[in-house]
């Protein structure tokens, strides 16, 4: 072989390549102004009537756009205009509809109105549902099945159209609330404030019975009591008495708007078959759309074209011009035009592709805590020098959450019926709560990211204590400055006053045994199971897990089945009262209730006192009726209180305007992205490494060469014999 050829093989093979041969992404995508993430679940509902799951608001914030919004860089979260021109505006009325000054007492207001102002000028991102031909008719409004035979996305539509926010889209949406076949997840609720909700779903169940399975039920010709269109720009919401904290509701993608023209296209028969359902195409005026829906693979928000008028925030906290998270104030938003989400079942992938920065955020793993998070010797939290050396930094945040152990107040045990049974299973309660240690089980299972519970309401939020007036005093004594966990022997001094000495039934003479139902767990979860069944047996209770799938879980605890359970919380919206009716007797889950109190927790007092405290606005007074609240809860312990997770995200150096901020979804308006400084680092980091392949080839080449050249001179002998011949 001819060594110049051999020379030129070699060098195609280890000459320097500036190709990413593990790029995930399409090569014509490299320097664009893309955010790429990842998620673990798929969304299940993108309807707003119907959506309530963190994984879901993190695409319908960014596409439904609510009246309110969260200021994006104010602490405390203060609510301001999302698509109305001012703050909606408040007004009391009695019986008789007199209009009352606004201090009057919450018990002499007999209904409360919001009166709704739009901007004018936002319209729908392009959708089929708009269309129209030049006769003004709408062009996909009743498509026959032969026209539908070739659609089988939404995309397949050749014809988009868009019109103008109107008032009465917002009112079509609180309508659906009413729907019987959306089952909103807050129907209940609503019903009880919202004038003439519940009777509404009465007439639509009506309405509804008289049509085939997909038949179109125009909501625009039921009026609602409550609801009521002032002009094509404003609207009312009349709600029963005084209720302060129905304008964060006004923040939640339930109360976003839908057009009617929406709903009459996904409505035809055929579109549901064909998954082309508001459930996978919303329809929104933010400032992103979804362009594909793929959930077992990647999901795309694209930047809405129609979406104008909104800026970056021109101020915030004092620190956050340090943080530079005021650079691009005042510019139009948002920055990135284009968001993909990939699906990523596992947390190690994802997080190689973050270190290789195909990811541009990440959370963080158990699995990877360690290499990515050292503690400084004032006990914070920052990156490793591995993770420094790559530009990448930490944001961590509490978050407004809470994770605790119900218990069961129906349970003849852990609940009691008779007054003597409650005052004995109040004892076991304390005890247990001493018993279950969850300083421990944040620092083994979280990483220490979280902070153990003195009750339900989390910091940030009013009503929540910092320091000795904060503890809880059934768990905690306060000593040498901080708070510290009773010891187990208190714990078994209860037990022994609840009636179980030494965990045994002193009237049957048998060990307790309690049950924990679980949603079903992977083999990765064992050793937090094994953890809580050696807190109980820390004074001698035995208890016994039950694991089922999340369905049946669910079943158990409507029915009052399940004796000790877990459960978490998120804050719909930063008011103590989003936490403290969660345990609210009438908000029970057992029998008709159907409501968000799992543990069937009843008090009175409680009960009296939250009514009380959800009408009244931020006080003094309602601070310490709050405080006479969570007293009250410790003292019964209807849970163990658990603890308030932290969140820790890393970020890589080419990911800007990022400020924590779990009450508000909406938030991918605000980031930027360098793509020109990430395209560089991926180059860097991704460089393949192809010379133990080219010297391999090199040696098997120069291996040949002298069979080769023994080969040729065989054949040239054969060739002169032939030709002497």
């Amino acid at each position: 072989m001819n060594p110049s050829v051999v020379f030129l093989l070699i060098m195609a093979l280890t000459g320097c390549s500036d190709a990413m041969w593990n790029n995930p992404y399409p090569s014509e995508d490299a320097g664009k102004n893309i955010l790429y993430n990842a998620f673990a679940e798929r969304p299940k509902h993108l309807d707003p009537v119907q959506s309530y799951s963190s994984n879901e608001i993190l695409f319908t914030a960014q596409i439904y756009q609510p009246p309110l919004q969260y200021h994006y860089l104010k602490r405390p979260f203060t609510l301001i205009p999302q698509t109305v021109d001012i703050m909606p505006m408040v007004h009391y009325y009695d019986e008789a509809g007199n209009r009352l000054p606004a201090e009057s007492d919450a018990a002499a207001i007999a209904y409360s109105v919001y009166e709704i102002s739009l901007k004018r000028g936002i319209y729908y991102q392009p959708h089929p549902a708009f269309a129209r031909d030049e006769l003004d008719a709408f062009l996909y409004h009743n498509l026959t099945q032969k026209e539908l035979q070739d659609i089988f996305k939404l995309a397949d539509f050749s014809e988009q159209g868009t019109r103008e926010l109107l008032a009465e889209d917002y009112i079509y949406q609180i309508k659906r609330l009413a729907h019987p076949r959306l089952h909103s997840p807050i129907f209940g609720l609503m019903a009880e404030y919202i004038i003439g909700l519940k009777e509404y779903a009465e007439v639509l169940r009506k309405e509804t019975a008289a049509l085939s399975r997909e038949g179109y039920l125009d909501l625009r010709k039921f009026p609602l009591e409550g609801v009521e269109v002032v002009d094509t720009h404003t609207y009312r919401i009349k709600i029963k008495g005084k209720y302060p904290q129905f304008i964060y509701w006004l923040a939640m993608p339930f109360f976003a708007p839908i057009p009617w023209e929406a709903d009459r296209f996904y409505s035809q028969a055929g579109m549901a078959e064909k998954n082309i359902t508001l459930d996978w195409y919303p329809v929104g005026t933010g400032p992103y759309m979804l362009t594909e829906n793929d959930p077992n693979r990647v999901m795309i928000l694209e930047r809405n074209p129609h979406f104008a008028g909104e800026y970056y925030p021109t101020e915030g906290m004092p620190d956050d011009v340090e943080s530079g998270l005021l650079k691009d104030a005042g510019k139009p938003i948002p920055f990135i035009d284009k968001v993909v989400f990939s699906r990523e079942r596992e947390s190690i992938p994802r997080w190689n592709k973050f270190l290789q920065g195909y990811y541009d955020a990440s959370g963080i793993s158990s699995d990877s805590f360690d290499q990515a998070v050292q503690l400084t010797g004032q006990g914070e939290a920052t990156v490793t020098e591995a993770m420094k050396a790559q530009g990448i930094r930490l944001e961590t945040a509490v978050a407004p959450s809470t994770y605790y152990m119900g218990f069961n107040m129906l349970d003849p045990v852990v609940g009691g019926r008779t007054e003597q049974e409650k005052a004995s299973a109040r004892k076991l309660r304390q005890a247990i709560s001493i018993a279950v240690d969850y300083e421990e089980y944040v620092s083994i299972f979280a990483n220490g990211r979280g902070i153990p519970a003195q009750g339900p309401i989390p910091p940030g939020i009013t009503g929540y204590r910092e320091g000795k007036e904060g503890i809880n005093p059934l768990v905690y004594r306060w000593q040498d400055g901080k708070a510290q966990r009773r010891p187990i022997e208190e714990a078994k001094a209860l037990l022994a006053e609840a009636g179980y000495p030494n965990g045994i039934d002193r009237k049957t003479g048998t060990p307790l045994v309690l049950y924990f139902d679980v949603t079903a767990r992977s083999v990765d979860d064992k050793s937090m199971l094994d953890w809580m069944r050696k807190q109980f047996r820390k004074i001698d209770i035995q208890l016994v897990v039950r694991s089922t799938d999340y369905n049946r879980f669910q079943d158990k605890i409507r029915k009052g089945n399940a004796q000790i359970f877990e459960w978490g919380w998120n804050a719909d919206y930063p008011d103590p009262e989003n936490f403290l009716f969660l345990l609210y007797g009438p908000q029970q889950k057992m029998g008709n209730h159907s409501g968000n109190n799992a543990a069937n927790y009843d008090n009175p007092e409680y009960n009296r006192l939250f009514e009380q405290m959800e009408k009244m606005e931020d006080s003094q007074e309602r601070e310490q009726i709050i405080d006479r609240m969570v007293a009250i809860l410790r003292e019964d312990a209807p849970w163990l209180w658990g603890f308030h997770p932290m969140d820790y995200a890393l970020y890589h150096a080419w990911f800007q305007n990022v400020k924590p901020n779990k009450q508000s979804y909406n938030n991918m308006k605000y980031l930027r992205i360098d793509p020109v400084l990430r395209e560089q680092k991926r180059r860097e980091w991704n460089q393949p490494v192809i010379w133990p392949m080219g010297t391999g080839v090199a040696v098997l080449v120069l291996s040949l060469i002298p069979g080769f050249i023994a080969y040729r001179r065989r054949e040239r002998k054969i060739e002169l014999r032939k030709l002497s011949a």
